[in-house]
C-alpha cells in the first residue's frame, strides 16, 4: 500500500471523516515531503471535492497541484536540438545524462553526449564508460579544461554531423551559488553562437525531500529551466518532492530515473505517479 493508503482507506470507509482523519491524511502528505503549504492545500482541495469517494478525491487534489505545461521535450525548430542537463554533484546528473541519450537513440534519433562537467574528473570518466556501454560518441576536453570550450567543441559537432540531438552534462561543483550560475550563462553563450539552446533540465534527487526545493528555486532564478528529470524515484523515495516543486514553481517534470540501469528511465507519467503515491 501507498504512502497514505491506509489513511485514504480509512477515510473511504468513513461515512463522515473527522477533522482527525483529516489531519493523519495531512501528517502523511508531510511525511511524502509535499512540505506544509502544499499538504494542507491538497487537504483542503480533496476535502470541497463532490464525490462520495474520498480516494478520488484525493486523487484529484493531487493530480490538480502538478504543472499543466507540456512535458514533452522541446525540439528545436530546425537543426540539432541541445539540451543542457544541470543540478549539483551527487544528484545523479551525470548518470541521468548518458540514459536520456540512451532514451533518444531508442527513439531512433542520433545522439551525441558531451562531458563538461571538467572540474570532477570522474564524471568525465563515468560519462565515457556509459559511452561506450551505449554506444554514443562522448565529445570531451582534458581534465579541469574549460567546460564552455568543451560545449563549443560538441555544438560544431552536432551541426557539422547533422546529428539530431545533443546532450551536455555540465558542472555541478557549487561553491557559491553565483560562481556555478555563472559558469553555466557562460557555457550557455558559448553554444549558441553555433547553435540556440532548446531544454536545459534541472536534476533533483528524489530522496533529498525539500531539500530538492530549495535547490529547484536556486536555478531556477538564474537559469532558464524548461523542466526536471527526478532521479532515485524507486520505493526508497517519498517521491512527494515532485509535486512541492511543480506547484511552487510551475516547472515540469519531464522524466524520471528509477535505478542505476539504463533502461530505468522513462518519461514522466503525471496519473501513474500520483496512483503511486497512493
Amino acid at each position: 500500500m501507498g504512502l497514505f493508503g491506509k489513511i485514504i482507506s480509512k477515510l473511504t470507509r468513513t461515512s463522515n471523516a473527522s477533522a482527525a482523519d483529516w489531519d493523519e491524511l495531512e501528517s502523511a502528505l508531510l511525511g511524502a515531503d509535499l512540505g506544509p503549504t502544499l499538504a494542507s492545500k491538497v487537504v483542503s482541495t480533496a476535502r470541497s471535492v463532490k464525490t462520495d469517494s474520498a480516494e478520488d478525491a484525493v486523487y484529484q487534489a493531487l493530480l490538480s497541484a502538478l504543472s499543466t505545461k507540456s512535458r514533452e521535450i522541446s525540439r528545436a525548430p530546425s537543426g540539432p536540438t541541445v539540451i543542457l542537463v544541470v543540478g549539483v554533484n551527487g544528484t545523479g546528473k551525470t548518470t541521468s545524462s548518458a540514459k536520456l541519450a540512451h532514451y533518444l537513440t531508442s527513439q531512433d534519433e542520433k545522439v551525441l553526449l558531451a562531458a563538461a562537467d571538467t572540474f570532477r574528473a570522474a564524471a568525465v570518466d563515468q560519462l565515457l564508460t556509459w559511452g561506450e556501454r551505449l554506444d554514443i560518441d562522448v565529445v570531451h576536453g582534458k581534465e579541469n579544461a574549460d567546460p564552455a570550450s568543451v560545449a563549443f567543441d560538441a555544438a560544431q559537432q552536432v551541426v557539422a554531423k547533422e546529428i539530431s540531438f545533443l546532450v551536455i552534462d555540465t558542472a555541478g561543483r557549487m561553491h557559491t551559488k553565483n560562481d556555478l550560475m555563472d559558469q553555466l550563462g557562460k557555457v550557455r553563450r558559448v553554444i549558441e553562437k553555433v547553435v540556440r539552446v532548446a531544454e536545459v533540465l534541472l536534476v533533483i534527487d528524489a530522496t533529498t525531500g525539500q531539500n530538492g526545493l530549495i535547490q529547484a528555486k536556486v536555478f531556477a532564478e538564474s537559469v532558464d529551466l524548461t523542466g526536471i528529470i527526478l532521479t532515485k524515484l524507486d520505493g526508497s523515495a517519498r517521491g512527494g518532492i515532485a509535486l512541492a516543486i511543480e506547484s511552487e514553481l510551475g516547472i515540469p517534470i519531464k522524466w524520471v530515473g528509477t535505478g542505476e540501469n539504463a533502461k530505468d528511465f522513462a518519461p514522466f507519467d503525471p496519473q501513474s505517479y500520483v496512483r503511486s503515491l497512493m
